[in-house]
C-alpha cells in the first residue's frame, strides 16, 4: 500500500490490500474510501470490519466522477473527521480519482479548490490533480459545495 498523509485526518493512496487494514487502523482511520470502479473494496478480516464506502467511479474524461459521489464521499469523511478519526481515500494508484475525493473533503473542510489542489500535490508527488478532467471535477463540485452550504445555512 502506497500512500501519503495530507493532513492529520486525510491519507491518499493505492487500494489496501485485506493484511493492509491493521495499519490503517494503527494510523487512525474510521473510513476507507474507495474510487475505484473495477474493483469492489476488500473486506476488512477484523471484527468489527472498517467502514468501506464504495464509490465506484472510471479514470476517464468520458465519464465525469459524479458530484453526488463526490458529496456523499465528503459527507462521510466529514462525519469520520468529527468523530477524531482520519480517512483514507483510494483509487488504484492514487493519482486522478483518489485526488479528487480527497481534494473534495478538503473543500469540504473549508479550502477554495486551489489550496486543496495544492496542499493534495505538495504531500503527494504522484497525485495529479491539475490533468483537466480532475481538476474540472474539483472546482465543479467547490462550486456545488459552496451553493449546498448557503442553502443549509438559509
Amino acid at each position: 500500500m502506497d500512500y501519503s498523509k495530507i493532513t492529520d485526518h486525510l491519507y491518499i493512496g493505492t487500494t489496501p490490500r485485506p493484511e493492509d487494514y491493521h495499519t490503517l487502523r494503527d494510523m487512525g482511520v474510521g473510513l476507507v474510501i474507495n474510487m475505484r470502479f473495477e474493483r469492489r473494496p476488500h473486506p476488512d478480516p477484523h471484527d468489527p470490519p472498517m467502514p468501506v464506502l464504495w464509490l465506484p467511479s472510471v479514470d476517464s474524461p468520458l465519464f465525469p466522477i459524479s458530484i453526488k459521489k463526490l458529496h456523499q464521499g465528503v459527507t462521510a469523511a466529514l462525519e469520520t473527521i468529527r468523530r477524531g478519526q482520519a480517512v483514507y481515500v483510494h483509487c488504484h494508484h492514487g493519482i486522478h480519482r483518489g485526488v479528487a475525493i480527497g481534494a473534495a473533503i478538503l473543500i469540504g473542510l473549508g479550502l477554495s479548490a486551489e489550496e486543496a489542489m495544492l496542499l493534495v500535490k505538495q504531500h503527494r508527488q504522484v497525485a495529479d490533480p491539475h490533468t483537466w478532467y480532475i481538476r474540472r471535477r474539483i472546482e465543479r463540485f467547490a462550486a456545488f459545495w459552496s451553493q449546498h452550504q448557503q442553502e443549509v445555512s438559509n
